[in-house]
């Protein structure tokens, strides 16, 4: 039993440096790039905006998340005709958020939204999930 323990683990430690090579030695590069550089904030940032009004809350997450609560004024992005939601003034500051730092729909939206001019977007990357469980405050439809 001691041998084959010790041959497991001569075979596992050796091994290891084939593992590490498991990726083709290739560099990793970003799976996308965008043409533009995304202000992300935090949960406090964005709850000081919402307080000062003034600002869009834009929710790209699905209609089932939505539905179980929303940052206060926050408005259903995640459809067909969303360029008809966004405000006229391509300053609006705006701030775009999904489900968790996992979800990338907002960050999608987010450089969608300024591809069309828009100069003030935000992404808060915590999302609806941070939000509720830092004890904010939401709506539900």
């Amino acid at each position: 039993m001691k041998s084959k323990l010790g041959l497991s683990l001569a075979l596992l430690l050796g091994l290891t440096p084939l593992c590490s090579l498991a990726g083709g030695g290739a560099e990793m590069a970003p799976a996308h790039r965008y043409e533009h550089i995304l202000h992300t904030i935090s949960l406090a940032e964005a709850e000081a905006l919402l307080a000062q009004g003034d600002v869009y809350f834009f929710d790209v997450n699905t209609l089932e998340l939505w539905a179980e609560g929303y940052i206060p004024g926050a408005v259903y992005f995640n459809v067909d005709n969303w360029k008809t939601l966004l405000p006229e003034d391509k300053a609006a500051r705006m701030v775009f958020y999904c489900a968790n730092r996992l979800c990338n729909a907002s960050e999608i939206a987010a450089h969608q939204v300024m591809k069309l001019g828009y100069t003030n977007v935000m992404q808060m990357h915590d999302g609806i999930y941070g939000w509720r469980l830092s004890g904010r405050s939401i709506e539900k439809p």
